[in-house]
């Protein structure tokens, strides 16, 4: 694939439940209008689709229709645990099913050294002949990956970019001065998008656009064609999605807004938990105030 197809949005899709159970139509709706919403990719199975709580037939089913429903785009897979060996198991699970690039996280809860996390990215990438897109959000994982250490691992021929989460700024631009031509820089934080796109960044994987893929996507392209103005202005106009989106674990927020929307159930899987009333009722008045509901 050609990897200027990950530049712009890709949204984080959530993962519907009713009644305990993965619900697929819905699923199937929500990929629908992601894509003509106009984001560039789609990535099921990363946190924001409680994937620790999906059982591996969950997984294979989730992206197989998220493959058959995305008209072309890629699809990036999260995969990655806190044991080699398990994040291994998920790429082998997950390979045949017609993943384009696979979403690796930094290992959570071991707090490994900086070697050992190159070590642990290498071993993934040598596993697979499939492209692998670095994920570092140390807020979730309790590791950080250092600047240093993914510009080590950017001259890995199949590890391609990373998707950083940190909001360390000195450290994003150190890798955006640093990294090879065409190693890809993604923005995890929808707040953070245009301040580092205007840096040099690539673009997001947005938590937001499950809610406003339309005008996610177009902050984005907008910041590709150099319409800094426009896209200004369209991150003014989004930030309370982007703030609100977070004021509550992930994803809780966000399936209180596609609830209201009448998108899925307002359903998510222990440990997480429908959102607060306080918090539902924000995510309402953001939503009218963006004129979605």
């Amino acid at each position: 694939m050609n990897y200027n197809e990950l530049r712009g949005c890709g949204t984080a899709l959530v993962t519907p439940f009713r009644e305990g159970q993965v619900d697929y139509e819905a699923f199937a709706a929500l990929v629908d209008s992601q894509i003509e919403g106009g984001v560039d990719f789609l990535v099921p199975l990363g946190t924001t689709g409680e994937t620790p709580c999906l059982t591996d037939e969950e997984k294979v089913k989730v992206l197989t229709l998220a493959k058959e429903r995305s008209c072309g785009r890629p699809v990036v897979a999260g995969v990655g645990t806190n044991s080699l060996e398990h994040t291994i198991a998920n790429i082998r699970l997950l390979e045949p099913h017609g993943v384009d690039v696979f979403l690796v996280v930094v290992p959570y809860y071991n707090k490994p050294p900086q070697e050992g996390m190159y070590q642990y990215f290498k071993a993934v990438a040598e596993s697979t002949e499939k492209p692998i897109l670095l994920y570092n959000v140390p807020g979730r994982t309790g590791s950080n990956l250092e600047a240093e250490t993914t510009l080590r691992l950017a001259q890995i021929e199949n590890v391609i970019g990373i998707k950083e989460a940190s909001s360390n700024r000195g450290q994003i631009l150190k890798i955006l001065a640093g990294r090879p031509e065409g190693f890809l820089v993604l923005s995890g934080n929808d707040d953070e998008t245009f301040p580092l796109m205007k840096e040099g960044a690539d673009g997001v994987i947005s938590v937001a656009s499950n809610i406003a893929p339309v005008p996610v996507a177009k902050l984005t392209h907008a910041m590709l064609e150099g319409k800094i103005e426009k896209a200004a202005g369209l991150h003014e106009k989004l930030s309370p999605l982007f703030r609100n989106c977070f004021v509550e674990s992930n994803p809780i927020p966000t399936k209180a807004a596609l609830t209201a929307m009448g998108m899925m159930a307002n359903e998510l899987r222990l440990p997480l938990v429908p959102a607060q009333q306080k918090t539902y009722d924000l995510m309402v008045s953001t939503i009218k105030d963006l004129g979605l509901l």
